[in-house]
């Protein structure tokens, strides 16, 4: 059992963890609408602007493949600082005359942003793992899901925050602003937090980067395609619809993603509540998975037809959009409730950081699709493949334990 100093130190150091998760996913949220709301008003076309955050998907995966390997080895502490460090430069690297903001320029920028952002979800997920003992599983539900709730609805923030400083400010002094609160959280963050958190006592090898648990493989399969069902309509198809086909502004497209996202967000800090009332035991499990997701693919099948061929496209669309989001959010919670469940303590970082590789590609992919699905068939055809990734993953999904183990492994 734990001292009372010793917890009374690990929900310090969490919520240390938290604050700077938070400001950093502020940064991130904002600096992707200020891009794809920018480069739109540029002239760029739909799958340009998904080119642009090529590279920040694809150096996700690479990030959370070795990013977990650097944590065990080093301390998530230190992957955390390089994660913010580099968000600052990635801002500041957009900061130069907008002649000089060539297609390649801004995919490399967006590539240390993908690195930095991978960097902090890795070490703030993986300190919950740590943090929360190991017959306190109905906890570690409630705790994954506040930070993750949390952290969504602030991303919402971003997209607002994003969309309302380049109205007021404009695109460069938008990108000083977010680089100087960066900054102060950096400076804030490495004076509070100590050194060496959840570093292994072992050697780790790169060999172990890749998971031998089958478990964490299919659920890994699982988010990959979970995660390219959302962002195939979400990064780019989306918010160019709502510009260009019903005459949104940028504040109103800024204001309803940012909406949507916290409203995503609020969800997930509740979900142990909604999905605990069908569970009555440690936590939810494969099966819950496997229902919430067929549910998901009912409401996006159900949006994909009404936005082919309904009426009052704004309002059904908004209101498929809510419903997708609190289906979505129960997911993600369950999702994310279940790799931290499955991870090995001594290799938490190697293990989380494996299943966030497998939700970057889904990102990625969901990336390329968005602009190459909304140039060929618009919105209709975004979501017709969001269709169909879900259909994937909840095949996947049905391959998970339909009972959460009490191995000790876990």
């Amino acid at each position: 059992m734990r001292s009372q100093s010793e917890t009374h130190s690990g929900v310090l150091n969490y919520f240390i963890v938290t604050m700077a998760y938070w400001a950093f996913t502020l940064t991130d949220g904002a600096i992707r609408m200020l891009v794809v709301l920018y480069f739109h008003q540029l002239g760029y076309s739909a799958m340009t602007i998904a080119t642009l955050f090529l590279f920040y998907e694809f150096f996700g995966v690479i990030t959370n493949l070795f990013g977990g390997w650097l944590g065990s080895r080093l301390g998530i502490n230190l992957a955390m600082y390089l994660g913010m460090l580099i968000q600052i430069m990635a801002l500041l690297m957009l900061t130069i005359d907008t002649d000089m903001l060539t297609v390649t320029y801004v995919m490399l920028a967006q590539a240390l942003s993908g690195i930095a952002k991978d960097l902090n979800k890795m070490g703030a997920k993986s300190s919950l793992k740590l943090l929360v003992p190991d017959e306190a599983r109905s906890h570690l539900f409630k705790w994954v899901a506040i930070l993750t709730g949390s952290k969504n609805a602030l991303k919402g923030v971003g997209f607002f925050l994003g969309g309302l400083l380049l109205s007021l400010y404009g695109f460069q002094q938008a990108l000083y602003i977010l680089a100087t609160g960066l900054f102060l959280s950096l400076i804030i963050t490495m004076f509070f937090l100590p050194s060496g958190l959840g570093k292994t006592t072992h050697k780790i090898r790169m060999k172990h980067i890749v998971s031998k648990s089958e478990e964490i493989n299919w659920l890994s399969a699982g988010r990959l395609f979970l995660f390219s069902s959302r962002d195939v309509w979400f990064v780019v198809g989306l918010p160019v619809f709502l510009s260009t086909q019903l005459g949104w502004s940028h504040i109103d497209v800024g204001s309803f993603f940012a909406l949507w996202v916290i409203g995503y967000g609020f969800i997930q800090t509740i979900a142990p509540k909604i999905v605990s009332r069908s569970h009555h035991h440690d936590g939810p499990d494969g099966k819950t998975a496997s229902i919430w997701n067929a549910v998901l693919l009912l409401v996006v099948v159900l949006l994909t037809f009404y936005v082919w061929n309904g009426e009052y496209l704004e309002l059904g669309l908004i209101t498929g959009l809510t419903l997708f989001a609190i289906v979505f959010a129960l997911n993600s919670s369950i999702h994310s409730f279940l790799i931290l469940n499955y991870a090995n303590r001594e290799q938490v970082a190697m293990d989380v950081g494996f299943y966030y590789m497998a939700n970057a590609t889904g990102r990625l992919v969901g990336t390329i699709l968005s602009g190459w699905a909304y140039q060929h068939w618009e919105l209709v055809g975004c979501l017709t493949i969001s269709a169909i990734f879900l259909g994937f993953s909840l095949l996947l999904s049905t391959k998970l334990p339909r009972q959460i183990s009490n191995n000790k492994r876990y």
